[in-house]
């Protein structure tokens, strides 16, 4: 039986997953090298021997570690889309907040995160591309939380603040810092976060 010869369009439909699969597995060993030994000690020649492949195909993907890095702060916009879709619920916005605080700031607080999050925060402040891609993700968390902010402060369950984008930023970092200061204290968040609700409440609750 003759053998049907494939068409280009799957030829290229399987090279192109191939080649997707070849990017996500070097992704991945960076991101394990990059924790375990920190971004300015990570070579490509780790990146490439952690994936597997030859240091001539991972420059066939990527022309070198800043691209790497650039690409897994692209992709971790897709890490907050389950933080978005909770802040776009329609319950109360005290309900709201209190489960985004608690969700992003267990997410926060698992060492990897943590470690990759100050890995590509440190890098930002000294490249203005991957800066850019920073900012952009937490400019789209910082936005969705002024919004139920703002409907809380509408609906009069929190006080109207000056600026409502401000005070997203502010709750966002001190839960940043309260992950951080558990992962380096080895104090497990579940222990933190009542502490850490009440202050915020404290400073958004009307009267």
């Amino acid at each position: 039986m003759k053998r049907v010869p494939e068409k280009r369009g799957d030829l290229e439909t399987k090279r192109d997953k191939a080649v997707a699969q070849r990017r996500g597995k070097i992704l991945e060993a960076a991101v394990m090298c990059f924790l375990e030994n920190g971004y300015h000690q990570t070579g490509v020649r780790d990146i490439a021997k952690r994936a597997g492949i030859s240091l001539g195909n991972l420059y066939n993907h990527f022309p070198g570690k800043h691209d790497v890095l650039a690409e897994i702060a692209a992709l971790e916009r897709s890490e907050l889309e389950p933080f978005l879709e909770l802040l776009a619920d329609s319950a109360p916005a005290p309900t709201i907040l209190d489960r985004f605080v608690a969700a992003y700031a267990r997410y926060l607080a698992a060492p990897e995160n943590a470690i990759l999050t100050i890995e590509i925060t440190s890098e930002a402040i000294r490249k203005p591309d991957i800066a850019e891609m920073f900012l952009a993700n937490r400019n789209v968390l910082v936005t969705a939380l002024a919004s139920v902010l703002q409907r809380g402060s509408g609906e009069g369950d929190f006080r109207a603040v000056p600026d409502p984008t401000e005070a997203s930023q502010l709750i966002i970092e001190l839960i940043e810092s309260s992950a951080y200061r558990s992962v380096l204290g080895g104090t497990a968040m579940r222990k933190m976060l009542d502490g850490l609700k009440d202050f915020i409440f404290a400073a958004m609750r009307r009267g």
